[in-house]
């Protein structure tokens, strides 16, 4: 009797510019949580997930002005792997300029395959002076960005995409002006988060307006972000939007194999990864490693740890104490130790580890600088404020 034939992919691979990511999936940077370390133990499990398909890991967010000024925390989180490809980093500017000698930086010392611009961050201290999710309002400002970070990268052949909101709130919606903005400044692809930024994460996600996003950008992948909590998710998505790929952030935290379930769906395979609280431990454990390794420091890589154990521990029977223990860890030893005490045989939970990871916030009225919201002109008082913006913004 003959095998039974491979199921067929749900979706093409992505492809921008010479990159090709067979499983259309990216991962949302995050601050915090995106570094070397977890996006190591991510490609791990996305590309032993059956499949063997890469997908796209992108780093936390760098400040432009940062990187070009070579601040030592940036130059750190800009580093990969050895043998991670492609290399992809997000870069949050507000200034075409400075954007311009950021880029540069990055592909004339050859330290990235793929450059991501963040317009979609809705921290107040990032929109309190026009950056991040507030930005797109001023249009000629955005197109400019763009169209600078493109004309740096394009001699290299690194493509450079879009992750943006759909506007900032709904009476000042971007979203469809931004797509087709980016597209015809070059961006390879434009990933949009389907909330507003006065949303922050709460609410539900908007997949209608990935769909009407589709309509609209037509030559280059449309990518859909937003309450992916499983790959059933994403294949909704896809299904109700038609986009190319999606974007995971959130529903990844402590599920690092969610990238191999990913994997697997867009393979057209049913095989799911569950694993027991022993597992689990393990993959805890193993993800504390490459962060003490990521820091060249175990004290600073365990205190990392400890925001990852209820993510990693939600739904299964482990015990209040053990939880506050583990969150407490100083040392590797210390967490070898509490991870014994765990019941390894305890089976994956179902409903009550899967659905919403993270704080989904309040949604809030959005910090914006004076009259930003008057005109989609930049005015030479808001030009000001905007070229400070990046100073506002710590950590990279």
């Amino acid at each position: 009797m003959s095998a039974p034939a491979a199921a067929a992919p749900v979706l093409a691979p992505l492809r921008f510019g010479p990159l090709t990511i067979d499983s259309p999936v990216v991962l949302a940077p995050m601050a915090g949580i995106t570094n070397r370390a977890f996006r190591r133990l991510c490609r791990e499990y996305g590309s032993a997930g059956g499949t063997g398909a890469n997908a796209l890991y992108v780093s936390e967010m760098i400040t432009s002005r940062a990187l070009v000024e070579r601040n030592e925390l940036t130059m750190k989180l800009i580093e990969h792997d050895p043998g991670e490809s492609p290399r992809s980093t997000q870069l949050y500017s507000v200034d075409p300029v400075t954007t311009a000698a950021a880029v540069r930086l990055l592909v004339t010392e050859d330290r990235a395959d793929h450059i991501d611009l963040n317009f979609g961050c809705p921290v107040p201290k990032v929109t309190r002076r026009g950056g991040g999710g507030a930005l797109p309002w001023k249009k000629e400002l955005f197109r400019s960005i763009v169209a600078a970070a493109v004309r740096e990268a394009e001699p290299y052949d690194v493509p450079v995409t879009v992750k943006m909101r759909m506007g900032i709130d709904v009476d000042h919606v971007t979203y469809l002006d931004a797509g087709r903005l980016a597209e015809a400044a070059g961006a390879a692809a434009v990933a949009l988060h389907a909330r507003y930024v006065d949303q922050a994460y709460s609410g539900v996600a908007d997949w209608s307006a990935i769909a009407r996003l589709k309509e609209t950008v037509r030559s280059i992948p449309v990518l859909g972000n937003g309450d992916i909590w499983s790959a059933e998710d994403a294949l909704r998505l896809v299904a109700e939007s038609g986009c190319d790929g999606v974007v995971v952030g959130r529903g990844c935290l402590g599920r690092p194999w969610l990238f191999a379930d990913l994997a697997n769906g867009f393979a057209g395979s049913p095989e799911r990864v569950t694993p027991t609280l022993g597992e689990v431990g393990a993959t805890l454990r193993r993800h504390a490693a490459y962060l003490c390794d990521f820091y060249e420091d175990e004290a600073k890589g365990c205190r990392d740890i400890r925001k990852h154990i209820a993510w990693y521990l939600k739904g299964f029977p482990a015990g209040s104490q053990i939880r506050h223990q583990l969150a407490l860890v100083n040392t590797l030893a210390d967490l070898d130790a509490l991870i014994a005490d765990l019941d390894a045989s305890a089976p994956w939970p179902g409903a009550p580890a899967e659905g919403q990871r993270g704080r989904a916030g309040n949604p809030r009225r959005v910090a914006l600088p004076d009259g930003w919201l008057d005109s989609q002109e930049l005015t030479a008082e808001q030009a000001a404020l905007v070229a400070e913006a990046e100073d506002s913004v710590s950590g990279g």
